[in-house]
């Protein structure tokens, strides 16, 4: 059966139904990572994304009950070269498809995805729609109900993916500290993370207020990753601000970095077409070290690479930046503990060179750092 990828610029990518059958609508991007599919689907901030995957073979380890990043697959259409006929892994409890079709994931297969990615990066992420049965109609049909849907520059959509109730998530062993971690789309591993490290983890909906942060009497702060535009995100930076204020530790990642940014007084802006894989290389200025890192943004902080600036709270530094494309990476204030960083340390699938990260976090709350 016929689906079909079409851009807002016109462009259309045929290929077979994959997964459910009807519309998909959202930003068209793509993602390098040649493992960890359904990390990346189950990935909050892919939230209102279509998710195109430059590996060409997709699926073969099928899907599992364990590695799920948040409740359910977050994409808005999945586009594949070539998904795998079986699902092989001891850990397999149904196929990619299966799980496509039912959380409702329309996606297309047979699609010429280096085409595709290469005129992405020419010309950028952009809006998009996977369409396939009852809801294919003529193509400039089609591309008008592409055209018609909200663009993410100005996308509110942190607040789609957050929790509704706080929970906590134990330490594990003895408990050292107490984190306050606003859910801003935060993935199922960063708790777990923590949690290895002994640090009980509170996850709160992105409208918590100061006052039920204090209440809690934390040990640190922690801003997860998330989706959208950050210039959206007015309460978090508020919230981020007094937090910065009352100089509790905290720890930033991914649109946690841009939160932050925007905090001390920084601006953000949109990428061509971002940073989506898993071997991104980082460059820590104060130590000249490089870490391949796992990202998925396509925002960015304003800033040089090792920028000193004024902020309300004192100086902070530009701490890394890719190299790839000046890319601010990392950001630190000198005057109040605070840091981020805009990749993914809790990387899975991804490499680990980051995951010392958390521990810095355990020195910062506890006044080492």
């Amino acid at each position: 059966m016929t689906a079909v990828l079409v851009l807002e610029d016109g462009r259309i990518f045929r290929g077979e139904a994959f997964g459910a059958l009807g519309t998909g609508l959202g930003e068209a991007v793509f993602t390098t990572g040649m493992t960890g599919y359904q990390e990346t689907l189950t990935d909050p901030s892919y939230h209102r994304q279509i998710v195109v995957q430059t590996a060409p073979h997709v699926g073969n380890t099928g899907w599992n009950d364990e590695d799920d990043e948040s409740a359910g697959i977050q994409v808005a259409g999945y586009v594949v070269r070539d998904p795998s006929r079986s699902a092989s892994n001891w850990r397999s409890t149904g196929s990619l498809g299966d799980a496509l079709r039912e959380q409702g994931i329309v996606s297309v297969a047979g699609v010429d995805t280096r085409a595709l990615v290469r005129h992405l990066r020419e010309r950028g992420a952009m809006r998009a729609g996977v369409f396939s049965g009852p809801d294919l109609a003529d193509d400039d049909v089609l591309v008008r109900r592409v055209l018609d849907s909200p663009r993410m520059e100005g996308s509110d959509l942190y607040g789609a993916v957050t929790t509704r109730e706080p929970y906590v998530v134990p330490a594990s062993g003895p408990t050292r500290f107490r984190v306050a971690a606003l859910d801003v789309g935060i993935k199922s591993n960063t708790p777990r993370m923590l949690a290895q490290r002994g640090i009980e983890t509170h996850v709160l909906p992105a409208s918590t207020s100061i006052e039920e942060i204090e209440a809690l009497a934390p040990d640190g702060f922690f801003l997860s990753n998330g989706p959208g535009d950050p210039a959206t995100a007015d309460g978090p930076v508020a919230l981020t601000r007094a937090v910065l204020e009352r100089r509790i530790p905290l720890f930033g990642i991914c649109f946690g970095n841009q939160i932050l940014g925007r905090a001390l007084g920084r601006g953000t802006y949109k990428l061509p077409y971002g940073h989506r894989g898993i071997n991104i290389p980082v460059i820590e200025h104060a130590t000249g070290r490089v870490a391949i890192t796992s990202q998925n943004h396509g925002f960015a902080v304003e800033g040089e690479a090792g920028e000193e600036f004024d902020t309300p709270v004192g100086r902070a530094r530009v701490t890394h930046t890719c190299p790839n494309d000046g890319c601010v990476e990392g950001l630190a204030a000198l005057e109040v503990p605070a840091f981020s960083v805009q990749y993914h340390p809790e990387a899975a699938a991804g490499p680990h060179d980051a995951a010392d990260l958390f521990d810095r976090f355990v020195s910062l709350m506890a006044g080492e750092d």
